[in-house]
């Protein structure tokens, strides 16, 4: 069934909300003082992630493809598996999808947020740092966690299994997302996703938040290109191997 191109983008958009409300609510379930998940440490974290990512596969693959990534996006309709013309209304989809998905976390957790003091752990339920602050690292470590993300993903779901068993491709694209969480996560979160990062470091930088110190922004491109970079050269690596 062909879906039209308004229905395709509500999923979208809903589907890169859900994504930011599994992914960082677990950040913020782990990072916020006096939340009942305090601490509770970086699995929590990788499961969310993984489920923020299986879900919208599983709710929305079969009418949008369940991008919610401009990376995706953008990697292939580069690599010739994704029609031009609906790339850019896609990528506006997922980023306001994102912008809504955090703000019902800043909403759900604004007493822990207020309970707070700790400037990192506030950035850290919105966007990615690197742990050891070197620009470089951070770039390798976006753009290949997002070059397996993509290559991993689209040979579950373009391969004949999966395409002949869309829901346990979906079940195996969350669990490349949260082994990558568990794996390369540890040096800059990670985010393998522009929407992911961009549009909640925004928010960051507008919300009112007591003691949330400053947004980064002079590293805010990191996050956005590199994951791109990967994304273009692991859905290459899938085209011209297996596609």
């Amino acid at each position: 069934m062909e879906y039209s191109l308004f229905t395709k983008l509500a999923a979208e958009f809903f589907g890169t909300a859900i994504l930011m409300i599994f992914g960082n609510g677990s950040v913020a379930n782990v990072e916020l003082k006096n939340t009942k998940g305090h601490h509770a440490g970086w699995l929590n974290i990788a499961m969310g992630y993984g489920f923020g990512v299986m879900f919208p596969v599983l709710m929305f693959g079969a009418i949008s493809g369940a991008h919610i990534n401009p990376a995706m996006t953008l990697a292939q309709a580069i690599n010739g598996l994704f029609p031009w013309d609906e790339v850019l209304p896609y990528i506006i989809a997922q980023l306001l999808g994102a912008a809504l998905g955090q703000f019902i976390v800043y909403l759900t957790y604004y007493p822990h947020y207020k309970d707070t003091d700790d400037a990192e752990a506030i950035l850290a339920t919105f966007c990615t740092t690197d742990a050891d602050n070197k620009k470089t690292n951070y770039f390798l470590n976006e753009m290949f966690g997002t070059l397996v993300l993509v290559f991993g993903a689209l040979c579950c779901l373009m391969d004949p299994w999966g395409e002949k068993d869309p829901a346990a491709a979906a079940i195996v694209v969350g669990f490349i997302v949260w082994g990558l969480v568990t794996s390369m996560g540890g040096p800059t979160g990670p985010g393998l996703n522009p929407a992911r990062d961009l549009m909640p470091r925004l928010l960051h930088s507008l919300l009112p938040i007591p003691n949330k110190g400053h947004s980064r922004w002079n590293e805010a491109w990191i996050p956005v290109v590199a994951p791109i970079v990967g994304a273009i050269i692991g859905c290459w690596l899938f085209t011209m191997f297996f596609n």
